[in-house]
């Protein structure tokens, strides 16, 4: 198993540790700081292993297939979280996830299709934004002014993440009408 699949491992073993001390205050008052410093660790994994995995030719079908996977479950576990800490409203989360569930199905009806749908400059943003978001939620700063980009993350996640499911679909309709 090469680099850049094993930072991928890390990141999806690295989530329940995060959930745990995001949920619980097994840590006392340094939970929360730990949650965040395991959420940056693990993305900052998501960096490292595409960036080595491309610089040195080292991409996996193992890594096509892991790498997005775990993102989403970093991304979606951390919004799950939110919404029982009442950090964000549920519908926001459901919005979110639904296009990771539609992008992800529309993906592999493409490749059944021998179609390979590459991720997009929303997408990536996308991806972005949301770890943005999380990790200001995660800090939660107590001042007028992060409460404000706290809401500003979060609306700005929500808005990209409809913009590249709309972006993808558009990009790629024609996926859908290919037969075998």
């Amino acid at each position: 198993m090469n680099l850049p699949n094993k930072l991928t491992l890390v990141r999806v073993i690295l989530i329940p540790f995060f959930v745990f001390f995001l949920l619980s205050q097994a840590a006392g008052a340094a939970s929360d700081w730990i949650a965040l410093a395991i959420f940056i660790t693990a993305s900052m994994t998501d960096w490292f292993d595409g960036r080595i995995a491309r610089k040195y030719g080292l991409v996996t079908d193992f890594g096509k297939f892991m790498d997005p996977l775990a993102d989403k479950l970093l991304t979606c576990s951390a919004m799950i979280c939110f919404i029982e800490l009442d950090k964000l409203p549920a519908w926001i989360v459901v919005i979110i996830i639904a296009r990771e569930f539609i992008i992800s199905g529309f993906r592999l009806v493409a490749a059944d299709n021998g179609v390979v749908i590459a991720a997009s400059m929303y997408g990536k943003a996308k991806t972005v934004s949301q770890m943005v978001m999380i990790i200001l939620l995660l800090a939660d700063i107590d001042h007028p002014f992060f409460k404000v980009l706290d809401q500003i993350a979060i609306y700005t996640a929500l808005v990209l993440t409809v913009i590249s499911l709309i972006d993808y679909i558009s990009r790629n309709k024609g996926v859908m009408k290919k037969q075998k």
